[in-house]
């Protein structure tokens, strides 16, 4: 029998990576049920939303409905580390960290020769994942973040993630990483976001094979071996303040391309294309009845010149709020959105009735147009239908899916970590 791997989720949400891994079942809700990725248990978690207002926990609350009353911490991660550390509090034992952190600016103050070792700016919440990563180094980790990560910031080009990478080196992490598009792998949404993954292990790796076909990522999400183009090597500081004050200076372009495998600091990354065969999940597929959907979301025709301004190209002469004239271009966008391809990327401002160039539209059976409706959100992020709706408003719906992931994403790394898990495997 396998030995069950307990996961901590940080920054959880309404519960992606927990759905992806652990499965979810309940006699109350039969219609929410997912098959399990592998002997995972989810025995802590984490879910709070900046501003502290109880009104903006909305997704703790789905959470807590969901998975049961107590199954996630809502407060302020600093402060729930603050209190771990001092004895406070408890967090119970567990063999993988996973979490969607936000993208922000991971610069360092201070070297780790400096007493108290490295000092990141306030609040920025990567350094909450090292914290916990130094106190506890489970054994296995899965983050997801935007595709930008890889080339942030604009003045010193990836910088960022070698920040990120030299703190798991720092901590003898071995790591892949791969942008992963959802719907390159059939998935009903053209998502495209960077996941991290890191073990702990003294098997040493064939950089190159990793990446193209031993690793983690590679056997969950194949990619084409004869595209795997750019290739380049090259070693991260372990120290987080040198990755801050050197790396990418003077670079027009990341070094960093759309895969790669960390080992010993030695980095191994390339470009590469997606590998997958068979029948596409799109949007038509999970449309719901038009008599499911409330009258709020049709489109009244006087308001469809708007939106379709929105949506359109554009090529316009504009005044600068310092009244300087400039140019305004955009291409357009498809209007309404094809029932015969995957979802663009779901975002937090997909809620409410007003016109919008991302927002969603498709056109009805009887030629009308529409906005999706969350359950149609929820099924995009695939979840199941229904998931948020637990008393939040629509456009709270809306904005836990934008935040979300989709939950297919971990579900198949998760399905290869817990093979290698059963069989020795790193």
């Amino acid at each position: 029998m396998t030995e069950e791997i307990k996961v901590a989720e940080l920054f959880a949400g309404v519960g992606g990576f927990r759905l992806g891994l652990d499965g979810y079942s309940n006699p109350e809700h039969p219609e929410f049920t997912l098959p399990a990725a592998g002997p995972f248990k989810t025995v802590w978690a984490n879910q709070w939303e900046p501003d502290g207002k109880e009104s903006r926990q909305f997704a703790w609350r789905c959470y807590e409905q969901r998975f049961g009353k107590g199954s996630c911490v809502n407060e302020d991660i600093k402060v729930v580390l603050d209190q771990y550390e001092s004895g406070e509090r408890t967090i119970p034992d567990f063999q993988m960290l996973v979490g969607g952190f936000p993208c922000q600016d991971y610069s360092v103050a201070k070297p780790l020769a400096k007493a108290g070792g490295i000092e990141g700016k306030k609040g920025v919440l990567w350094w909450q994942i090292y914290r916990l990563l130094q106190m506890r180094k489970p054994k296995y980790v899965l983050l997801e973040n935007v595709d930008r990560l890889l080339k942030s910031p604009v003045k010193q080009r990836g910088r960022d993630f070698a920040i990120i990478l030299s703190c798991f080196a720092a901590l003898n992490y071995s790591v892949e990483w791969r942008i992963i598009n959802a719907a390159d792998y059939g998935m009903p949404q053209r998502r495209r976001r960077v996941y991290i993954y890191a073990v702990q292990t003294d098997k040493e790796w064939d950089l190159k094979d990793r990446l193209a076909t031993s690793g983690v990522e590679a056997r969950a999400f194949p990619i084409e071996a004869d595209t795997i183009s750019e290739t380049k090597t090259f070693t991260i500081p372990t120290d987080p303040y040198e990755a801050t004050q050197a790396f990418g200076l003077g670079d027009k372009t990341s070094k960093f391309s759309n895969a790669g495998v960390m080992q010993g600091a030695t980095v191994f990354t390339a470009r590469c294309d997606a590998h997958w065969q068979g029948k596409p999940t799109v949007l038509g597929d999970i449309i719901v009845p038009d008599d499911e959907v409330p009258q709020e979301y049709f489109i009244p025709e006087d308001k469809l010149d708007k939106w379709r301004y929105f949506k359109g190209a554009k090529h316009e002469s504009r005044i600068s709020a310092n009244g300087h004239p400039y140019v305004y271009s955009e291409g357009a966008m498809d209007f309404p959105d094809s029932l015969a391809k995957p979802a663009r990327t779901i975002l937090t401002g997909d809620g409410g009735a007003g016109a919008s160039r991302t927002k969603h539209v498709v056109q009805t059976t009887d030629g009308r147009y529409r906005r999706l409706v969350p359950d149609e959100l929820d099924q995009v992020q695939m979840f199941p239908k229904g998931w948020t709706n637990s008393g939040m408003s629509d456009s709270q719906r809306a904005f836990c899916m934008g935040n979300a992931l989709v939950v297919g994403i971990p579900h198949a790394i998760g399905t290869v970590i817990a093979h290698d898990a059963a069989t020795h495997a790193d």
